[in-house]
């Protein structure tokens, strides 16, 4: 007996996938004091302040398009102590002590240190947050956005981060400085 009757079978279990019924957006949402109008300064005196103001900050620009109107930049922050909090082997950032058994054996010690054989200075978790400014003449938007990567380069954390705090202090660093390039 032939087994042709399953390929008719799966092209139409192939034909049921369906879109999703609504684009992902960002959660929460920006804030509003993360749009504001351009005040009749053109789009590359705002880019201009913004790699300024950025640079300021300890961001590394990692993208410009002036025709656009666009500047991305990133910066990178260690998380000390997130580590990887489902690793067993993880003995703590200054040492540790136990007694009992692990995989199978029967142990006691004591280890005083800085996390034992590659420590916390290499489990330590990274925090990356992008900047992305448009300025387009009539209006400037900001968005930013924070990851949490762990040492394995999974990541934990991922949101949106456009609030007031962050997009008011960079537009007031912006405004700031003047137009002939100084701050």
């Amino acid at each position: 007996m032939r087994s042709w009757w399953w390929m008719p079978c799966l092209l139409v279990l192939a034909g049921c996938q369906t879109a999703p019924t609504a684009l992902p957006t960002a959660e929460p949402r920006p804030a509003a004091e993360c749009r504001w109008e351009g005040g009749g300064l053109g789009s590359e005196e705002w880019l201009r302040r913004a790699l300024t103001a950025l640079e300021q900050e300890g961001f590394v620009i990692r993208h410009t398009e002036t025709a656009l109107g666009l500047v991305n930049a990133e910066r990178t922050r260690t998380v000390p102590g997130y580590g990887d909090f489902y690793d067993r082997e993880r003995v703590g950032v200054f040492g540790g002590y136990g007694v009992g058994g692990g995989r199978g054996g029967l142990s006691t010690g004591v280890m005083i240190g800085f996390g034992g054989v590659a420590g916390s200075f290499t489990r330590d978790a990274t925090r990356l947050e992008r900047v992305s400014l448009v300025a387009d003449g009539d209006w400037v938007r900001v968005t930013r956005d924070i990851q949490v990567i762990d040492w394995q380069g999974e990541i934990r954390e991922s949101r949106s981060a456009s609030d007031t705090d962050f997009c008011l202090s960079l537009r007031n660093a912006m405004a700031a400085i003047d137009s002939r390039g100084g701050a």
